[in-house]
């Protein structure tokens, strides 16, 4: 008798017959066939829903034992985007479950074509620490909403947030089919060993390449949404203002700990110095007279050293912050000018609130200079010029680009969310995401009252002349 995932996910004693048995016991329900129906879609999409707004003050102190993380910050960043997402696709689903009609060709009327999107199967999802909530379920929502049946491995390095996702979501989700499997690297191997059809990894590009070359030994699908260093281009037309309160606040929100946080700033020398004094404003505007009410913490003493690394070799100037306090692992939101472009600040994703300045003589140049590197997960532009968005536009290649704003394409359910090259393969939110975890099943249907003999050999030159008309 295979036992339940809900059973399985709960077994600690053996890491990999754990996960052999959950992986068995889910995907047996998946085969069961419970997972297909519009109504047990809907009852898991509405589940998530009811989970989040029901035990929001769990998740909450889960996320300040974890993080740190002050309140509003924590339900901005984590809770609200997953109840949104969940409405959403709930209320699309029956319209995006519906078959796509196409023309079936003139060589097979008369007859019908179509597709109808179908669950991949059993679905991974790994998700990443600096969200651990809703880079957890974010991704189930397309899992489930495209009729998956799927187990979660959340980040061991926010034990309080995995903790509470493996308590909650049993009583809320169909525990049959939805599992969820805490543990660390070894726990993770044993997930990846097993035949999933979809593995769903969110985290670095380094840890993508291996997961991929795990999902090969399968032939399974991936989605990687992975980072990299998303730039801000600033032309000198910019509201600077603005544009520094937007920029701080996206590289000061989690601690700068999000994959599409500025990375750095590429802004047009007329206007360079005039940015820096208004980013450094805007950040003792935004932390308030008791940072430690607004700042949330690095998530541990390693990332921690790891930043304080980055500063003390940037070759730059710390115009701002730069202090570190490591009883409480915070760093100073800090500003850093004119850094060596080969130092491992420029070169390696920062995540902390490290934000490196440089200026360019034109916006060409800070196109030339993206140009140059791995094709980032976002990209920011600030400039009022139409002609420079276009080239912008048209000259670079990233996952997403918001222009006068950071961050908040990914608030957008419909709008698809996703890397390319090293920063990310495929995409999800809204629509996308469901596509994302369903095969699209083509169907064509023909007649039998019409059976053309041309179609058949032996063939001579007038069945050729006919069937270049209609093939």
């Amino acid at each position: 008798m295979v036992e339940t995932a809900k059973t399985a996910a709960k077994t600690d004693t053996d890491p990999a017959g754990t996960v052999a048995a959950t992986f068995e016991a889910v995907r047996a329900a998946y085969r069961g066939g419970r997972t297909r129906s519009l109504g047990w879609r809907s009852a898991q999409l509405a589940g998530i829903e009811r989970m989040v707004v029901d035990r929001e003050q769990e998740f909450l102190d889960a996320l300040a034992e974890d993080f740190g993380k002050p309140r509003v910050e924590a339900w901005m960043g984590d809770l609200a985007p997953v109840v949104k997402e969940a409405a959403h696709a709930r209320r699309q689903l029956r319209r995006w479950m519906r078959p796509q009609r196409a023309f079936p060709g003139k060589a097979n009327l008369p007859g019908s074509a179509w597709s109808v999107p179908e669950p991949l199967g059993t679905v991974l999802v790994i998700s990443p620490w600096n969200y651990p909530v809703q880079l957890a379920l974010a991704p189930l929502i397309a899992a489930l909403a495209a009729g998956n049946a799927a187990v979660l491995k959340p980040s061991e390095l926010t034990p309080a947030t995995s903790a509470a996702l493996a308590r909650l979501i049993p009583e809320y989700l169909d525990p049959d089919a939805v599992a969820v499997v805490e543990g660390a690297v070894d726990v993770a191997t044993a997930l990846l060993e097993q035949p999933f059809d979809h593995i769903f990894f969110t985290g670095s590009t380094a840890v993508g390449r291996t997961v991929m070359t795990a999902a090969a030994r399968n032939l399974a699908s991936v989605t990687l949404e992975l980072g990299g260093k998303s730039p801000v281009i600033v032309a000198r037309d910019a509201d600077i203002e603005v544009t520094a309160r937007r920029i701080a606040w996206g590289k000061m929100f989690n601690a700068g700990q999000t994959c599409i946080a500025p990375d750095y700033v590429l802004v047009e020398r007329p206007v360079a110095e005039k940015l820096v004094d208004a980013v450094t404003r805007a950040i003792g505007e935004l932390e308030g007279p008791d940072p430690s009410r607004t700042r949330t913490r690095i998530v541990n003493a390693r990332h921690l050293g790891r930043l304080e690394g980055l500063l003390e070799g940037s070759g730059g100037t710390v115009a701002t912050g730069g202090k570190v306090d490591q009883a409480e692992r915070w760093l100073e939101p800090t500003i850093v000018v004119e850094p060596d472009p080969s130092s491992p600040l420029m070169q390696e994703e920062i995540f902390g609130p490290i934000l490196p300045v440089i200026a360019v003589d034109s916006v060409d140049e800070a196109i030339a200079f993206v140009q140059d590197r791995p094709k980032p997960l976002a990209l920011y532009l600030f400039t009022r010029s139409q002609r420079a968005e276009e080239r912008v536009l048209a000259s670079t290649t990233s996952g997403g680009v918001c222009i006068n704003h950071v961050a908040m394409h990914f608030f957008v359910p419909e709008l698809p969310f996703g890397g390319v090259g090293p920063s990310g393969v495929g995409a999800y939110h809204g629509r996308a995401g469901f596509e994302e975890l369903s095969h699209r099943k083509p169907v064509l249907r023909r007649g039998t009252r019409v059976d053309l003999s041309m179609a058949y050999p032996p063939y001579d030159e007038q069945k050729e002349k006919l069937l270049r008309r209609f093939i």
